[in-house]
């Protein structure tokens, strides 16, 4: 029996209602999540002094001096370190990270061991909880270590930040092993056969081939700390100097109640200024993020 017409017409008028009201909600949501965006933009460029209450959604006076006075050094102002602290820790976390991720993935993916189902179950449940359930014990652990005359040796201290990053690299591993878990073990045969040893397939076969993997694993790596507040607040707000503060922790310091009206707008210009290296790295690897993702996630 042949479709009739006056089916056909009814299935494109449903498909062409579907279409308006998906693209409806698409660009209801898109504009919910973009007017934030803007105002935050355009607020660093307002030359009117503002707090968080503003007349006007556009500046009514135009200027970048926000961004210049950013950058100048002061007492509560320290920029430029903060800047620095939290492009060291991103970097160092993002190598240190990515190096223990890959290879713990690789073990589990090649390698068969007594213990690596428990293990990988303990990952696995240990992920389910929020990571902020730890930092009380981790603050008391190192408020433990202290010096003669009482003063905490570990917190406070740029790196003792970037060790807790790097000291959970070994539970992110599921989705390097996922992609891992592609690549055939007929690879790793040849090359055991040529007379390779198993750091040299690793190095030499498996990580030429793993290009998006890595560059997801690096670029998650790097935003971690580039981004966190809760953690390096609980860590480093022992440093009443704020010299070893990271911008997150420096920014929001700048929103206290007692300043907030003299500092807002170059709030906002740091916020700006931080976030557009994240958006520049991921538009120009958004392709091997889709990639290591994608391949990550056939397998577990």
């Amino acid at each position: 029996m042949k479709p009739k017409a006056k089916d056909f017409k009814s299935l494109r008028r449903k498909y062409i209602i579907d279409g308006i009201a998906s693209y409806t909600v698409l660009i209801a949501l898109a504009i919910i999540w973009i007017i934030p965006i803007v105002w935050t933009v355009t607020t660093s460029f307002r030359g009117e002094s503002a707090g968080l209450i503003t007349q006007s959604f556009f500046p009514k006076v135009w200027t970048v001096k926000n961004y210049v006075n950013l950058f100048k050094e002061g007492r509560i102002l320290l920029f430029k370190r903060w800047l620095i602290n939290t492009l060291a820790i991103a970097l160092c976390n993002m190598f240190i990270t990515t190096f223990i991720t890959l290879c713990v993935a690789y073990s589990l993916s090649r390698f068969r061991f007594k213990m690596r189902r428990p293990y990988m179950n303990i990952a696995l449940i240990l992920g389910m909880f929020p990571g902020f359930m730890a930092m009380t014990a981790i603050y008391i652990i190192l408020g433990i270590f202290t010096d003669a005359q009482g003063d905490p040796l570990l917190l406070g201290n740029t790196w003792t930040l970037l060790l807790i990053y790097a000291s959970g690299a070994g539970l992110g591993f599921f989705v390097s092993k996922g992609y891992f878990d592609t690549l055939s073990i007929s690879l790793d045969e040849a090359a055991l056969l040529d007379g390779a040893s198993q750091m040299a397939i690793f190095f030499k076969i498996i990580l030429p081939l793993s290009k998006p993997i890595i560059i997801y694993t690096a670029l998650m790596a790097f935003m971690t700390p580039w981004a966190d507040y809760v953690l390096a607040r609980v860590i480093l707000g022992a440093d009443s100097s704020r010299q070893s503060w990271t911008v997150p922790v420096g920014l929001y310091d700048l929103t206290d109640p007692t300043r907030i009206a003299d500092y807002f707008t170059i709030f906002t210009s740091g916020c700006v200024i931080i976030a557009v290296p994240i958006v520049l790295i991921y538009l120009s690897l958004q392709r091997f993020m889709v990639e290591g993702i994608s391949a990550g996630a056939v397998k577990g």
